[in-house]
């Protein structure tokens, strides 16, 4: 038997459309090969399971092999092998139409992240990197001939009768000028690494298996301990600190799917993304799931692996696909119930963990409220005596005093505790609590809390004077006159100025600052939400509002002092202490403010 021919295409040659529309992800060629040999392997295991092969299907096996000298790439396998009508029906006609109708559906989105994984195209991606393909294959059927097909990246092919004595398809690519770091051991063991270290199939490359056939996610959870999760994980991971616990799915109604998911110590959520790897049938996909998973939950790490997620479709389409929008579903309850298993049983545990899960549990809140409806109760409010309250837990403790003339519950709360000690001790000292709210997640949950809470208002410790951030019926009285105060605001406005700062005195305890800053608790989150994002400058509100406390006793003595110089110089000091307790006092301030307390010290 020896036969040439044609495959009949309606449209252009699809090869330098395939190389063109896959240039910047050429690795894939070698998973599509392998996973062919993958899939011949197992339909052999699965005609032996029948009594239809006889001989042992117990080391079936992929073999890769780089061929330097000769600049082949060559890809063995032990599978169920093919005949010549096999090859002219799967390779010339099936695959090569698969392929086609591939690239007449896609090549008009060349960006590259708008496909998930670039399945489909199977077979010829192998022309992205060859000039020449062989395939020498025998099939398991008794007594079939082994043949020979070979193509040069047209539309010609020929087959031929051959020799080969074991049942399997071996295919040799003749690599190209322009792609020959795929003759690279260390570029293909990495290929390999990062597409088949979890294939079913023994793989062997440079004389060593370079998969685990058995992944953790596909064993029964009952039979494994926790050193085997802990293993697992730095096999993914191999950098990273140990997880604070993890969840196994395993679910095969309304759609399949298996996997282990891991909590890490999240540090922040704009860096901690393409942590979740997604498999098909133990082969990979891509760490890119955020059209398959809930954004929040891409701050996981871990595995999922569903056969039921669309491979050959853009990324859009996957958004509205009913399965994906079901395993999405039950991947955030899964994630729900473990949190609340946690909660429930071991609270002390829980609180220990929380600093470490609180960025993860406050964003998956704000942003899916399914997951807010089951985890609303297990949100945990730090405050700044290092207790942990519940929401209604913490509502209950300081509504008494918390409470203002409106009806509202006043959170207070603080972002940096030893930057903000002075308003926290003086706030404390009036019986009052303060949070701590310093996640990079905190802006948007102190809004969602105001918008989900009923009577609840957050308010930053350091933004306004206590009286002002929780407004009471009754009145603080002022120690000084009408006249008093004018003439301390005038002092202050002449010896400080007024350009872009506006000066108050106003009713405050003895024991807060000579002079607060106050800003509105807008602007503050405003402020905050910008340098979050890295954007933000200290500067963006020039605009200063100053409330200088009449009743504290340097009011009285400033008001005595018959010395200009003495009283420029108290005022000063009181105005640079307002400044410090911002963590606003720098550059030339900062250096006056250390010299004059130097020069006091030395005349002491």
């Amino acid at each position: 038997m020896h036969e040439q021919g044609t495959i009949s295409i309606h449209t252009e040659n699809i090869f330098p459309i395939i190389k063109k529309f896959l240039y910047s992800d050429q690795d894939i060629f070698l998973r599509e090969l392998i996973a062919n040999g993958v899939d011949a392997i197992q339909k052999l295991k699965k005609l032996s399971s029948m009594g239809l092969y006889e001989a042992s299907t117990e080391k079936l096996s992929i073999e890769v092999i780089i061929n330097e000298k000769e600049k082949k790439l060559i890809i063995k396998d032990t599978g169920l092998g093919m005949t010549a009508d096999e090859i002219k029906q799967y390779i010339n006609q099936i695959a090569f139409s698969g392929a086609t109708a591939f690239i007449e559906k896609y090549k008009e989105q060349m960006d590259q992240h708008q496909l998930i994984g670039f399945f489909g195209l199977g077979f010829y991606s192998v022309f992205m990197v060859a000039k020449n393909v062989e395939i020498i294959t025998k099939s398991y059927h008794h007594g079939a001939q082994a043949v020979h097909w070979t193509c040069d990246g047209s539309t010609n092919f020929e087959i031929t009768p051959t020799t080969k004595n074991e049942v399997g398809t071996e295919i040799i690519v003749h690599i190209a000028e322009d792609s020959e770091e795929f003759l690279n051991k260390e570029h293909i063991q990495s290929i390999l690494n990062k597409h088949c270290r979890f294939l079913p199939v023994e793989i062997f490359f440079d004389g060593k298996v370079i998969n685990h056939t058995t992944p953790l996610w596909t064993k029964n959870p009952t039979d494994l301990k926790s050193e085997d999760y802990l293993s697992f994980y730095k096999e993914l991971y191999p950098l990273a600190p140990d997880p604070l616990f993890w969840i196994h799915l395993n679910i095969d109604h309304p759609f399949t799917l298996t996997g282990v998911l891991y909590f890490p110590k999240v540090a922040n959520y704009f860096e901690q993304k393409e942590t979740v790897q997604l498999y098909a049938r133990q082969v990979f996909i891509t760490n890119d799931v955020k059209e398959v998973i809930p954004d929040f939950l891409c701050l996981l790490h871990g595995v999922i692996d569903s056969p039921d997620i669309p491979l050959n479709v853009s990324r859009s389409a996957l958004q509205s696909d009913k399965n994906v929008k079901k395993i999405g579903t039950y991947i955030g309850k899964k994630v729900a119930e473990k949190l609340e298993a946690l909660f429930r049983q071991d609270r002390k545990a829980y609180e220990d963990k929380w600093n470490d899960i609180a960025l993860f549990i406050k964003y998956g809140m704000i942003t899916d409220d399914k997951f807010d409806e089951k985890t609303r109760e297990l949100i945990l409010l730090q405050s700044t005596t290092n207790h942990y309250y519940t929401i209604d837990e913490y509502k209950n403790k300081v509504s008494k005093n918390q409470t203002d003339k409106h009806g509202n519950i006043i959170f207070l709360y603080t972002t940096d505790p030893q930057k903000h000690a002075m308003y926290i001790q003086t706030a404390q000292h009036k019986g009052y609590d303060v949070l701590v709210l310093n996640s990079p997640v905190d802006t948007n949950f102190i809004n969602f809390g105001e918008y989900k809470f009923d009577n609840i208002k957050f308010k930053g410790i350091d933004t306004d004077t206590l009286s002002n951030l929780i407004e009471k019926e009754e009145v603080l009285e002022q120690v000084l006159t009408e006249v008093e105060q004018k003439e301390l605001k005038s002092i202050y406005e002449q010896t400080i100025g007024t350009e872009q700062t506006t000066w108050n005195v106003t009713s405050m305890l003895p024991e807060e600052l000579p002079v607060t800053f106050v800003t509105s608790e807008l602007l503050r989150r405003m402020e905050q939400f910008s340098q979050g994002r890295g954007t933000g400058k200290k500067d963006i509100f020039k605009s200063m509002h100053l409330a200088i406390n009449g009743n504290h006793p340097l009011a009285k003595k400033i008001l005595g002092i018959t010395d200009k110089d003495l009283q420029k110089e108290l005022v000063k000091n009181a105005y640079y202490l307002g400044l410090l307790a911002q963590g606003m006092l720098e550059g030339d301030l900062l250096a006056t403010f250390i010299r004059n307390y130097t020069d006091k010290l030395l005349n002491a």
